[in-house]
């Protein structure tokens, strides 16, 4: 094991059969000093299709409208452990108050990171460019989550009300061309199946080898400087398994915007990662260096005249 202390960019609390003490042991045991802990401000009745078994019960009773991973969370366990988590929040883009709410988390409560976006919108919506370019105002960070509306063959198959996240990458280029002052972390399958040439045919969630050569994500990172993204979940790591050869290029071409980050627990990401050799010089960028200058872009907010 690499002895460079990790930041896992992308990870959430009371979640897959853990605790926060769970989750810090679990940090503990694979050498990570500090990880980003992200909402998900959906409502279990928005989210009809995820297995609530790895979601806090507490948060989601019978009738409730709480939402599936929500700030009160977030902020207690961050208060806990403060030396070990950065507090993300990302409101629901249909409250007409959200940005209202976001500046609130920055000022209140110390929230650092705009994320994780995760709603069945499209992410150049009117109101999500809003929380986007407020985001970017304040030098926080976007972690978006991508999923297709729409699977190939036959025309394309709709994937189902609740399980689309954001759109396309049309929709991904238009959010970054309409915000250039917010840096948009990509995550989740909808953004990984762009590695592959065959995106808009192919069948799957998730890629497998051999990778169809002429992907459009490389472009699109060429082009937009505010694109980055992080190397979580199962999406990032099988659309790198597909080509490794392709994937150990990528990461050297694009090292100083790409983030380490599990979403989950494991160390999958971490031995292929190691399994390539990466200079060392690349490793830290990617395992730390790249998520502390993010946050290092934080803008405090202006001073408020006093109430007379």
């Amino acid at each position: 094991m690499s002895d460079l202390p990790l930041i896992d960019s992308h990870q959430h609390v009371f979640w897959h059969g853990r605790d926060d003490a769970g989750l810090v042991a679990d940090m503990d045991a694979h050498n990570i000093e500090k990880a980003w802990l992200l909402t998900w401000e959906e409502s279990a009745v928005e989210v009809n299709n995820v297995d609530m078994s790895v979601i806090d019960p507490r948060r989601n009773t019978l009738g409730s409208h709480s939402t599936m991973i929500p700030l009160t969370t977030i902020i207690d366990v961050c208060r806990r452990y403060p030396e070990r988590f950065v507090p993300g929040y990302c409101p629901h883009p249909l409250d007409p108050q959200a940005v209202a709410k976001l500046a609130a988390a920055v000022d209140i409560l110390g929230v650092r990171i705009c994320g994780e976006w995760k709603f069945t919108l499209h992410i150049d919506d009117p109101r999500c460019l809003e929380i986007f370019r407020y985001a970017g105002s304040r030098g926080l960070p976007v972690v978006l989550h991508l999923d297709v509306p729409y699977l190939p063959p036959a025309g394309g198959t709709y994937v189902g009300e609740n399980m689309w996240k954001g759109g396309s990458i049309d929709h991904l280029i238009r959010a970054l061309e309409l915000c250039p002052d917010t840096t948009f972390i990509g995550h989740a399958p909808g953004f990984w199946r762009e590695m592959s040439g065959e995106a808009d045919s192919y069948p799957s969630v998730y890629l497998k080898p051999p990778l169809a050569p002429g992907g459009r994500l490389p472009g699109v990172f060429e082009r937009h400087a505010n694109l980055y993204a992080d190397l979580s979940a199962g999406s990032a790591l099988r659309a790198l398994l597909a080509d490794v050869d392709n994937a150990k290029a990528f990461i050297l071409r694009f090292a100083d915007r790409l983030l380490f980050g599990r979403d989950y627990y494991g160390t999958e990401l971490y031995d292929f990662l190691m399994s390539l050799n990466l200079p060392s010089d690349v490793w830290r960028k990617i395992g730390r260096e790249n998520a502390e200058r993010l946050l290092s872009a934080f803008k405090s907010a202006p001073q408020r005249p006093l109430l007379k």
